[in-house]
């Protein structure tokens, strides 16, 4: 089977490349750098030609409010349209928990505004809402640092490791869609402030967390809600611990 990954190059796009091909599947990785675009369309008929599945799990290159907006609802009218007209039977995104609680946030708009335009499209498909990825912990360390001391919010969060997400997209591709969301999440739940000390910790970093119940995650504050999933999710298999394992060693 055919199957088109539209950020196929990405963190979590290369790993679902890996899963697909070695079951024997015919896997096309198309980003910018593969010379498939779906801002401008160039090469998006060439790509989509004979699939009979994509995975979105594209992203803005920019998080400022209007560059998400516009990132999300160009690329996916266009990515829709190619996909109509070369018949593809199963549409998978990559979006987030939280998505519709978050809407202070820009980059969560756009999430959001991607999420109606492929339940409008017609074409059959799976949405998967993702907690946040443990590799993203670094980004989110820069986001609350002011000089030496990290702000943020001590809200619940369940971060999920880019393997689990990798193995759950993989699946979710091959099974029949659901014509609906499913909620991933990792094994573990954990203050936001709490989990970044330990990650700081982990890595030697000298940096200071403050709990902070004002300080906003990319635009939006948060709740004990906010970031976790409430629908029985699939849960990963990989903890925080083994997964500082890994951080440490890069």
């Amino acid at each position: 089977m055919k199957i088109v990954i539209i950020g196929g190059t990405g963190l979590i796009g290369s790993k679902t490349v890996i899963r697909l091909s070695a079951q024997g599947h015919e896997v096309v990785a198309a980003s910018p750098n593969t010379g498939v675009d779906t801002i401008t369309g160039k090469g998006l008929a060439d790509a989509l030609e004979g699939a009979e599945v994509v995975i979105d799990l594209a992203n803005s290159p920019s998080f400022a409010d209007r560059d998400v907006l516009d990132f999300f609802g160009t690329s996916g009218r266009n990515l829709l349209a190619a996909e109509a007209v070369a018949g593809v039977k199963h549409h998978v995104a990559l979006s987030v928990v939280g998505t519709e609680r978050l809407q202070e946030s820009g980059y969560f708009r756009g999430k959001l505004l991607q999420e109606r335009l492929i339940k409008e499209s017609g074409i059959p498909y799976t949405i998967v809402h993702s907690t946040q990825f443990m590799e993203f912990l670094g980004g989110i360390v820069q986001s609350g640092t002011v000089g030496t001391t990290v702000h943020l919010s001590p809200a619940f969060v369940q971060p999920i490791a880019s393997d689990d997400v990798a193995d759950v997209m993989a699946e979710v591709a091959l099974a029949p869609p659901a014509n609906g969301t499913i909620e991933i999440a990792g094994p573990e739940r954990s203050r936001l402030s709490d989990l970044v000390a330990r990650y700081l910790t982990a890595i030697s970093d000298e940096r200071t967390v403050t709990a902070d119940p004002e300080a906003k995650y990319f635009g939006a504050r948060l709740d004990d809600l906010s970031l976790v999933s409430n629908d029985d999710p699939r849960l990963g298999r990989i903890t925080f611990e083994d997964w500082f394992k890994i951080a440490v060693r890069r």
